[in-house]
Formats: C-alpha cells, structure tokens, sequence
C-alpha cells in the first residue's frame, strides 16, 4: 500500500452549467456500438450513458487515470487494464489488473513504481508503453512496460505546464495524451497559440513531433478533450450533469466546428476523458469513479 504524504493539486473553479436535457440524438435511433454502421471511421454522432467499473476510496483517487492498451505489446493483452490514482505530490504508482473485473474488486497484479513523478491525468498506453508527462515538465517520457524503464522523453517546444494552460477544471492538465485509430497525439497550448489548443502527432517510439495543428479552441474553456479519427473532440463542462461534446477540430481540413452531442457528468467531476479505437469506448474518471461511455461514429 501506498504510504499517505502530504497532499497538493490543483482545482481550479467550481462551475454550474444549465443546457437542455433532451437528448436529441437517441440509442435507438442510431443503433448501437459495434454494429455494422459503426465499422471504420467516421464522425462521432452519440455519446451513451456511463458505465460505471470501479471507484477509489481513499482522497488520491479523487481523480486519476485509468486505461487499456488498443495495441497491447506481449504478455499484455487488451484486457489488461491499468490505473493511476492522480492526486499527491509524488504520483509513482501504476497499477496493474489482469482485467477490469480485477480492478473493480481493488487487487492489483502489480504495482510499478515511475522512475519519474506523473503529472496530473493526461497519461496513455499504447504499443507496450504509458505515456505520461513528468511532474513540473513540459515534456512527453514513454515508460516500457515490459523492461519497466523510461525508453525515450521529448520537451514539446513551447508547451505550458503545471498550471499554465489547464482544462477548466485545473489539476495541472496542461498536457494531455491521447490515442486514436492513426496513434498518439499530445494536446497542449503554448504561449503563441494564446491559450488555445493545439494538437500535434508524435511518434510513438521516439516522442517526435510529426506534425501540428492550432486550434481555435481555448482550452481553459473546455472541461476535457479527446481524439477519435484524426478529429478532436471537447467537453463543455466537467461538473454540470447534463453537458454536451461541444467542439469538433478535424485535423484533415484544419476546420473547427460547434456540435451539441449530449454527454453525462453522472458524479459532477469529470478529471479524465480518453477513446479506446479498439474497444470504441471512452474511459473516464468522474469524481472518484472509473467509468466507460459507449460511442457511435457516422460513416464517412
């Protein structure tokens, strides 16, 4: 177990948000996840309702991270699920659990413990690897899996960090990972960019940037974000029940478009959004619980 220490994080604001209720695009009328209209990529069209898989007991798991590999790297599979509780000013704990039943019963397989402190909740696996920012960095460090090392770290040029440029919600989330059907992406903002998001691709192996997009979204104005098909998606707000994806930027006509895609705050403190493509499900941490949402996607 994890000895107590003194606790520090970040939270910004408290928000109420009121937005209609009605839910205009509805589970029956668009099928469901995994059918055959949902096959490849396409726009993200509906947002389900939260399942919820386990919840944190203790005040360090007010917010965190939890996570499965879509790409798993032997002898991890894609059920191996992993999870980091985000609050504290030493967060070196990664968590392993054979499944996602495991982790709703508490009982880790492992514990590995960062060589570097992790920074809030921005953090990914993906291909053998946890991708995370260093405490107090503006930079990317992946961690093998495997040989429980730091393989490669990149300073994202520019990139604000530990309280510059957060979500609405605050908790030092400067830096966000994300990984979608074409790989791994940072979401970050820079000074140049004045607050705004913006989006670059990066090689899983050796963290270089391949290429960058800046949005028009300010990203203290969104509660969270998350990439499905090469196109960013945000959410409105962290704490009011009934938000909405609010924000669409895709990234191959570098456009911005508003949506209104009705997303439950079930818990009221969103921390963590991310897109599994393999399971075609987003992962969430809501106020000490680890949930997932099913999505539909239109065809291109």
């Amino acid at each position: 177990r994890w000895d107590p220490q003194p606790l520090a994080y970040q939270e910004l604001q408290s928000e109420r948000t009121e937005v209609p209720a009605s839910r205009l695009l509805e589970e029956t009328a668009l099928g469901r996840p995994g059918s055959e209209d949902s096959a490849g990529c396409g726009e993200l069209v509906w947002v389900g309702e939260p399942i919820v898989f386990g919840r944190a007991e203790s005040i360090t798991g007010k917010y965190g991270v939890w996570m499965k590999d879509p790409e798993p790297v032997s002898p991890f599979t894609r059920e191996t699920t992993w999870r980091v509780d985000a609050v504290g000013t030493e967060v070196r704990q990664l968590y392993q659990y054979e499944a996602a039943e495991q982790l709703a019963q508490g009982y880790p397989a492992k514990v590995h413990i960062l060589p570097r402190p992790l920074e809030s909740t921005g953090a990914v696996v993906y291909r053998g690897g946890l991708f995370f920012q260093p405490r107090r960095s503006p930079a990317v460090a992946r961690y093998d899996l495997r040989a429980e090392t730091i393989t490669a770290e990149k300073e994202i040029p520019g990139a604000g960090y530990h309280g510059q440029y957060p979500y609405s919600w605050g908790g030092y989330t400067d830096i966000d990972l994300a990984v979608d059907e074409t790989g791994l992406w940072v979401i970050y903002s820079t000074e140049k960019a004045r607050g705004a998001i913006v989006l670059s691709k990066l090689d899983p192996e050796t963290l270089e940037i391949q290429r960058t997009w800046e949005t028009n979204i300010r990203k203290r104005g969104v509660a969270n974000s998350f990439v499905i098909c090469g196109t960013l998606y945000t959410v409105s707000s962290y704490s009011a029940p009934n938000a909405t994806i609010n924000f669409a930027y895709d990234t191959a006509t570098g456009t911005r478009r508003a949506l209104s895609i009705p997303f439950e705050n079930r818990f009221r403190y969103l921390s963590m959004v991310d897109y599994n493509p393999a399971e075609r499900q987003l992962f969430a941490w809501d106020s000490f619980n680890m949930v997932t949402y099913p999505v539909r996607l239109s065809r291109l």
